[in-house]
Order: structure tokens, then sequence, then C-alpha cells
């Protein structure tokens, strides 16, 4: 009876060391431990083309994320430039309504400066909007997009 209860459990741990084995031998990818597995050449050289694919891809990626922050910062200098322009404008133009001391010349000139400037600034803002809905969002949303792996 012992011995049957001793074989039965030898049967079982031999049993359990084989499993254990085989689940070692398929879990693993080939790559941690190439003494257990022999490794294909192609499959070796896939995978080293998907590493160096996904390394250039993380490159590219952050290389947009860095375009996509120079382009937010020419755009955030862009609107300072076109408020500082704005305000300019409209001290112009204000000199040459409310001076009516000084020379004509100076405040005709001073107005239609103002005038044509607040035209300027206008388009300037116009550039600034069509520059940030059709190239910088499209761009941004693809930088930040899904994650790295989906692609």
């Amino acid at each position: 009876m012992f011995t049957s209860a001793l074989r039965s459990i030898i049967s079982f741990l031999t049993f359990v060391i084989f499993f254990q084995a085989v689940i070692k031998q398929f879990s693993t990818t080939g790559y941690e431990r190439s003494d257990s597995i022999v490794i294909d050449e192609v499959e070796l050289q896939r995978h080293q083309q998907l590493e160096k694919l996904y390394t250039s891809t993380r490159s590219v990626r952050d290389f947009q994320k860095d375009i996509v922050r120079a382009a937010e910062g020419l755009v955030s200098i862009g609107n300072k430039h076109i408020e500082v322009g704005t305000k300019f404008s409209e001290d112009c133009y204000r000199y040459g309504s409310e001076n009516n001391a000084s020379d004509e010349a100076l405040r005709k000139a001073a107005s239609l400066y103002g005038g044509a400037l607040r035209n300027i600034e206008k388009e300037y803002e116009d550039f600034n909007r069509i520059l940030s809905s059709q190239t910088i969002d499209p761009l941004r949303a693809m930088a930040m997009g899904g994650p790295l792996e989906d692609a």
C-alpha cells in the first residue's frame, strides 16, 4: 500500500515536471532562451525587421510631435503678433481720427495706416486659423493618436 502510494506520487510528480517542461518550452518566444528552442533564421530576421520598424515608427511619431509643438509655437507667436498689431492699428486709427489740432497730413496718414494695418492683421488672423485647422489639428490628431502598438 505504501509503495503503491509512493509510485502514484512519483508518477504524478513525473507528469507535473513533464507538463511544466512542455509549458516552459512553448511559453518562451525563443529569444529569451535560445538554448531551449532552435530559432528559425527567417523568424529571427523577421523579428529584427519588426524591431527596426517599431523603432523607426517611434522616431517618426516623436518627430511629428516636435513638428506639432513647433507649429503651435508659430501660431502662438502669430496670435501675439496679431494682438500687438491690432492694438497698434487701433491706436493709429484713433490718433488720426481724434487729433484735430495736429498736422492734417499726419492725421490722414495715421488713419489710413491704421486702417490698412487692421486689414493686414485680419489676414494674419485668417492665415493662423487656416494653418491651425487644416494643418496643425490633423497632424496633432495623427501624432497624438492611438498607441504605437496599433500601428
